[in-house]
């Protein structure tokens, strides 16, 4: 069964829902990426297995626990309350079943003011641009996601900081890999968000997936 990669950073309100519905035989591994809300001690006490990753950045904290994991299958997978664990296994099984090398999960948003506009926009940019310029045939960069634990590591990504989600399926794309979507519920997320949240989140991750785009080109 999958591991399922969870980066945290002051995600201790949102972790025991969470981990509540983590499929059964799915491990959760909480990288904790220097929470000072308590964050790791919820984990564990939830039965998470927490590793921590001082350098602070989303990519580093996905590679951190990339590397813990030791399932033939990983997910990786927001956890601010704004996904359902349970509907992991629409992502995963097609790779678990070898149709799909990298699967993706689509937001499908539950509520209007689930994806802020300003997310939104910048989302379907970079869908267009997966689209037009890396023959991705994806509507949307997946936060929600699974692929080979294996294979991943051997893209070599090198992206510690917003641009690791479009690097692994930029790379992905140039080796040929199968990479399709799935839809998935998408809800407010619980507590204060460090990036769609804000203009300026988004903005600091669209210039990390800008620079990786171009590097990558």
């Amino acid at each position: 069964m999958p591991d399922v990669i969870l980066p945290v950073l002051n995600e201790g309100a949102a972790l025991p829902g969470v981990l509540e519905r983590m499929p059964a035989g799915y491990r959760a591994i909480v990288v904790d990426n220097g929470s000072t809300d308590g964050s790791a001690d919820v984990a564990r006490q939830c039965g998470a297995e927490v590793v921590v990753e001082p350098q602070r950045g989303f990519g580093a904290a996905c590679y951190t626990g990339l590397r813990a994991a030791t399932a033939d299958v990983v997910c990786f997978m927001d956890c601010d309350g704004s996904f359902d664990a349970s509907e992991l296994p629409r992502v995963a099984d097609p790779v678990i079943s070898g149709a799909i090398d990298l699967m993706l999960g689509a937001r499908v948003p539950t509520t209007r003011g689930a994806w802020p506009l300003h997310a939104r926009i910048a989302n379907h940019v970079l869908a267009v641009y997966m689209r037009r310029r890396a023959n991705v045939p994806v509507t949307d960069l997946g936060p929600m996601r699974a692929a080979g634990r294996t294979a991943l590591i051997d893209l070599g990504i090198t992206d510690r900081r917003f641009g690791w989600p479009l690097e692994m399926v930029l790379r992905a794309s140039k080796q040929q890999w199968r990479i399709d979507e799935v839809g998935v519920s998408y809800a407010p997320r619980i507590g204060v968000s460090k990036v769609t949240g804000t203009v300026k989140g988004t903005l600091r991750a669209v210039g990390d997936m800008s620079r990786v785009a171009k590097e990558l080109r």
